[in-house]
């Protein structure tokens, strides 16, 4: 008795999951920005396009249109900047509705890109890139029309799905791979967590209570996060059942993460790459037939030539996104000779360099070294320079009292930027001039990204900032405050307008 071939796994429903998912994070992620993008990036804001552009004009001439890809180079008014936003925000909607995915996933990619490309240093998170990466590959990935057929392939979307898994597998590794190769002591003593959950960008009020966990359930905490980022990732490859398994245990990994900590829209991107691991089989019928599935496997069949060229697109994409992945691998203790790799091949970092300003050809790694202090800037302002009065941001830690609350996935940008800044000193921060100088020009659009401003009605003559070391409180401390701080000393000395001449 002959016993037929089966069929190859369909990926229909996680397809047409994954679009609108992409849909809703993509609404998040332009809804998020259209709220600030005048405070950020607009002609009163802290790194004005307009400006940024003049520069680059300048100083690249015209390669500066490839350097800096964006529309802004049409106009970079603050009308442009919120229409961009705007027409986002319809996209994503458009997107999450199921209509016209391939078209809409080009012009989010576009629109995302265009805005990430005048907003450094506030639009230059991992999480951006991974938005963009994500995108670009969904426009091969998704069916073409106005209401498609998802049950239809061709090798096109096949090998962008395998492209997108391989973005996972990259995305889950590298972040195991970059704390090693740091050679980051907190991490290879296992004693990170001990201090992640305090020092983290914008902790939650589930932070502190975490912060409070013993010592040793803390470790093997950290080595089980070794073991999901090293081990779930492998099992992409594995058979059907163990790959589901390792799906699950990175989804529940992600929702962790979001519960512990506010990290805008990456938990929900890498849970809906996730989703992409589930074949049709794994799914409720009732899901497969509310996509019309059928039971037959159905392919729309494409010339040798168009399978060939989607597979040499494939191997070039994944040949240059893996440098960062190997030169991490070649940085690890663990081989004799850590020199084994010296550089990649000389037409990776030229093309790589070439595809740069495209931000969709990324290396990830989150907290390759773990900080072990809470350093907080203070913004302050006077009018007599004596009495100093506090700028409070909304959601980064500043009032003692105040509840760390949950904001994701909106990502506050200046709240997260003014940690990075605590990090290094104000040369090393150039925009945080920027920043006072609006504070002291009583700046609207720039007050709106704070929640309170201590000189309503006229700006300060003089403003600074101070530098404190946080704390989260302890079980038993007196008081019902979350937070306590020392005075470390000045970040930036006091400054004023200069008078009219």
């Amino acid at each position: 008795m002959l016993i037929p071939n089966p069929l190859p796994p369909t990926f229909a429903v996680s397809r047409w999951i994954f679009a609108r998912a992409l849909g809703v994070i993509f609404f998040c992620a332009f809804g998020s920005l259209a709220l600030q993008i005048r405070g950020l990036m607009g002609r009163r804001g802290v790194v004005p396009a307009r400006e940024f552009l003049d520069a680059a004009h300048a100083q690249l001439g015209a390669a500066a249109y490839w350097k800096v890809p964006t529309l802004c180079w049409l106009s970079a008014s603050d009308g442009f900047l919120v229409t961009l936003s705007a027409l986002g925000i319809i996209l994503s909607a458009v997107l999450a509705a199921g209509f016209y995915p391939r078209i809409c996933a080009f012009l989010l990619w576009l629109l995302y890109l265009s805005l990430a490309s005048v907003g450094s240093p506030f639009l230059a998170f991992q999480w951006d890139g991974l938005l963009l990466e994500a995108g670009l590959l969904a426009i091969f990935f998704f069916p073409r029309g106005r209401q498609p057929n998802w049950r239809r392939m061709n090798a096109v979307p096949r090998v962008a799905h395998i492209l997108l898994w391989w973005l996972l597998f990259r995305l889950m590794f590298e972040s195991a791979v970059v704390k090693l190769a740091s050679r980051d002591p907190t991490w290879w003593s296992l004693g990170a967590l001990d201090y992640h959950f305090e020092t983290q960008p914008l902790p939650i009020w589930t932070s502190w209570f975490l912060n409070q966990t013993p010592h040793w359930i803390l470790a093997f905490a950290t080595l089980f996060v070794f073991v999901i980022e090293f081990a779930a990732p492998c099992m992409l490859v594995a058979p059907r059942r163990i790959r589901h398994w390792a799906a699950w245990v990175m989804i529940a990994f992600q929702i962790l993460i979001f519960v512990s900590g506010n990290y805008a829209f990456f938990n929900l991107l890498t849970i809906a790459l996730c989703i992409l691991l589930f074949d049709d089989e794994a799914w409720p019928r009732r899901w497969r037939e509310l996509i019309r599935l059928s039971s037959t496997f159905n392919v729309r069949r494409r010339s040798v030539w168009t399978t060939g060229i989607a597979c040499a697109a494939a191997s070039f994409v994944a040949a240059l996104t893996a440098v960062p992945l190997v030169t991490g691998i070649a940085s690890l203790p663990l081989f004799p000779s850590p020199n084994w790799f010296q550089s990649a091949p000389g037409w990776v970092e030229s093309t790589e360099r070439f595809l740069a300003p495209l931000r969709s050809f990324n290396g990830y790694g989150l907290f390759a070294v773990m900080t072990t202090s809470r350093r907080e800037i203070v913004i302050e302002g006077s009018d007599d320079g004596v009495i100093w009065r506090e700028y409070e941001f909304p959601w980064k830690p500043g009032d003692l009292d105040e509840r760390p609350g949950l904001v994701a996935p909106h990502q506050p940008r200046l709240d997260w930027q003014m940690w990075f800044a605590a990090l290094g000193n104000r040369e090393q921060n150039p925009w945080f001039g920027r920043l006072l100088e609006r504070l002291l020009e009583g700046s609207p659009e720039v007050l709106g990204l704070f929640r309170r401003n201590p000189f309503s009605g006229h700006p300060p003559r003089a403003i600074r900032a101070v530098i404190y070391d946080y704390h989260f409180t302890r079980f038993g401390d007196p008081g019902s405050a979350w937070w306590k701080r020392e005075l470390l000393g000045l970040y930036y000395p006091a400054v004023s307008m200069k008078p009219p001449e």
